[in-house]
């Protein structure tokens, strides 16, 4: 009898338990409605918050840094048969908050145009004002979850300049066709776009090219971890991050070389939660801590740095503008 009721009771714990096991979700974007027209433009707040320690020849110099953009996504045009998306991406608003060793300079696009947030005292006044509404087309392969095309990065490029001719050759660097698709590509590439069984794995690699910057690459780690209690489904994501430092000829005729560079990622982790029924990602919540050194060489005279940096970046979508309900 007692062999019975403990057969009895390892089956029914095995009958409970089986769907959690078995447990499966379809973490896939959806940029259709029902009858295949695409839906409505979509709206995203990404936050990052960055604190930054350098020592440069003895001397300490503190910088933070608050920066938030609005997005605004409309997608444009479903193709079923080559499995791509196009999808109009534009900065609908943006906040500056930079205190560098107690000089601040601060903007906000969102706030009335007659009081403009830091036009004062923000040197840097024409630069935030042409990132404010620039325009992109992007292609996205919906079955690789890669952004394959970018429009609109010559004339981002241009009205950036134009800002700030002094930066001209730097910009035209960082700001390549390339670089602006890897920066619009996390976002879509956190889901796998298929079915996943609860503590699934997955990974993605990106590289984001800087060109006298340098070169990063970085591996995203996703594991499904299952709904929450609001019935969304979590991902965590764990990063590992790979420093280049750049060529001779990426550095050629700029006022700067970083002749030589050790950078490491710590701790760097966050989670995903992606909302099924609206068929998008809710929010991505990341955290990076970043130390190592430099060796910059200003007219021909170089200067090594320490370097210690955290940061944290949120990222929310939306169906309503987030600058009209502020």
């Amino acid at each position: 009898m007692l062999q019975r009721r403990t057969l009895f009771s390892l089956l029914l714990a095995a009958v409970v338990t089986a769907p959690a096991f078995g447990q499966e979700a379809e973490l896939k974007w959806k940029f259709a409605d029902e009858k295949g027209k695409p839906i409505a433009p979509f709206y995203q707040t990404m936050t990052t918050s960055t604190t930054q320690n350098m020592t440069v020849t003895g001397t300490k110099v503190e910088q933070k840094q608050e920066q938030t953009f609005y997005f605004m996504w409309t997608p444009t045009k479903i193709d079923k048969d080559k499995n791509t998306v196009t999808l109009e991406q534009k900065i609908i608003g943006l906040k500056m908050n930079i205190d560098i060793g107690g000089s601040k300079i601060t903007y906000d696009s969102t706030a009335p145009k007659e009081n403009p947030a830091g036009a004062a005292n923000n040197p840097l006044n024409k630069f935030f004002e042409a990132l404010n509404n620039a325009t992109f087309t992007i292609t996205l392969d919906t079955k690789e979850m890669k952004v394959t095309n970018i429009e609109g990065h010559d004339k981002f490029v241009t009205k950036l300049t134009d800002a700030n001719p002094s930066m001209k050759p730097l910009l035209e660097k960082i700001l390549s066709k390339d670089a602006l698709k890897d920066m619009a590509e996390p976002m879509f590439a956190a889901l796998p776009g298929k079915k996943v069984s609860k503590g699934e794995n997955w990974k993605r690699t990106s590289t984001l090219d800087m060109g006298p910057i340098g070169k990063y690459e970085t591996t995203y780690n996703y594991t499904y971890d299952g709904p929450d209690k609001d019935k969304n489904e979590k991902i965590s994501v764990k990063t590992e991050l790979k420093y280049t430092k750049p060529s001779e000829k990426d550095s050629a005729n700029l006022p700067f070389k970083i002749k030589d560079a050790t950078l490491e990622a710590k701790d760097s982790s966050g989670t995903v939660v992606y909302d099924p029924k609206a068929g998008w990602v809710k929010s991505i919540e990341m955290t990076m801590k970043l130390t190592g050194s430099l060796t910059i060489e200003i007219s021909q005279q170089s200067t090594a740095v320490e370097l210690s940096q955290d940061q944290t970046t949120k990222t929310i979508t939306s169906a309503e503008n987030p600058i009209k309900t502020k």
